[in-house]
């Protein structure tokens, strides 16, 4: 499959089609906006459930995020062709344009016609950014070729067109697969916009992309907290409660160690190393499973007792690269304060970020007390405050916080 529209010249019909195409983005854009306003206490959140397909089933989807997936790398071959053998950009609807006459010769057999629409958006998003990377002075980082093993899901950007939920039958319909058997563990609420078929570890997933209502915010405690994320104790409060740290990936090392060794020991595209990597990935993946779990369980419980929470904007990002970088990346600080931000907001709970300099130098009182990373006892010659060194940092955090809210 190859998309050609840019070996054809620029005839005035087809200059006229461009501006055409052109005035109507900017009108989509427009009312998307007009909308956005309108509509502005209403929020989107996603609603996730488990997919139980048969054997059939199982396979036709299969050859669906095979069939989206080659329609992506031949949009990403032929602006790569444009480029070198014209100079000439390609947008989203010079490619979309052909969608139908490509369709019509059967050199596509992905089922949904938005769906292959919503591969195309990929493509001119992945070439967007990677355009604001380069003017931005950043690794730029060009769009590639993406193999099936690495193209994980396919999206319906609208609901009802190609796919449809039963409810009271716990069925999803999706065009082309079926009624597909859904786990609905709780209730979608909303109005659902776009539906997302995930493929993770050999399970399927569904993804409902929702526009619900403004949550109403719970009852107020009047409780306020500081928060310090470490490596010793998950985290410390203000309060003095710590934490525990479960470190699940470094419980699973020996696990991890076997199945790894068991995938080196396997001769390379054989059916046997394929099921070992199969088996490595569900590790991976259970692992992934039980600090979300954790992190949504500590969140909740944060959420539920505080009614300002603040912690330190740190750069996770650069703390990574240290010689901490596997415990730092097992202790998830990243995806958890994420996750308490959302619920903060969805809660009407406020967030209140520090600046994390100092945070550990210096005691509520304004006094400072220097210590290296071997003291873990924070004891002030001034107030005479005596804790751990991580409680001081919670309390200094709280204040901080507090100071800044008041200031606001």
């Amino acid at each position: 499959m190859r998309l050609t529209c840019w070996k054809t010249p620029l005839l005035p019909e087809t200059c006229l089609c461009a501006a055409l195409n052109v005035l109507k983005s900017a009108l989509l854009f427009a009312l998307q906006n007009m909308r956005r306003f309108l509509h502005c206490g209403d929020v989107r959140k996603t609603f996730q459930y488990r997919l139980y397909p048969t054997k059939k089933q199982h396979a036709l989807l299969n050859a669906q995020l095979a069939e989206a997936c080659r329609l992506y790398n031949a949009a990403v071959q032929e602006r790569r062709d444009a480029w070198k053998m014209r100079k000439t950009s390609l947008t989203y609807y010079q490619q979309a344009n052909q969608l139908r006459h490509i369709r019509a010769a059967g050199d596509l057999t992905l089922a949904n016609y938005t769906s292959c629409q919503d591969v195309l958006r990929r493509v001119d998003n992945a070439y967007h950014a990677f355009f604001r990377r380069v003017k931005a002075g950043q690794k730029p980082g060009y769009p590639r070729f993406k193999s099936v093993t690495r193209f994980h899901s396919y999206t319906f950007p609208k609901y009802g067109n190609g796919c449809k939920l039963k409810p009271e039958d716990k069925q999803l319909y999706i065009q082309g697969v079926g009624e597909l058997k859904v786990k609905l563990h709780r209730e979608v609420t909303g109005c659902i916009k776009t539906v997302t078929l995930k493929k993770s570890c050999g399970k399927w997933d569904v993804c409902f992309s929702v526009e619900a209502e403004t949550p109403t915010p719970i009852p107020a405690t009047g409780a306020v907290t500081g928060i310090d994320v470490g490596l010793a104790s998950f985290a410390v409060l203000s309060d003095g409660t710590t934490i525990k740290n479960p470190r699940y990936y470094e419980a699973a090392q020996a696990k991890l160690r076997r199945v790894q060794r068991t995938v080196c020991r396997r001769k390379k595209a054989s059916n046997r190393r394929r099921k070992a990597v199969r088996q490595l990935r569900r590790v991976h993946q259970h692992i992934k499973n039980q600090r979300s779990d954790f992190h949504h369980q500590v969140a909740r419980q944060l959420i539920n007792q505080y009614d300002v929470i603040a912690y330190e904007n740190l750069t996770i990002t650069g703390l990574a690269r240290s010689m901490l970088a596997k415990p730092i990346a097992d202790v998830g600080w990243g995806r958890f304060l994420t996750i308490l931000s959302n619920k903060a907001a969805e809660a009407g709970r406020e967030i209140v970020k520090v600046t994390p300099h100092g945070t550990s130098q210096r005691c509520i009182c304004g006094q400072a007390v220097p210590k290296t990373l071997r003291n873990r006892w924070h004891h002030c010659p001034t107030c005479l405050l005596s804790v751990s060194r991580d409680h001081a940092a919670a309390l200094e955090i709280l204040r901080l916080g507090l100071s800044r809210r008041e200031a606001t």
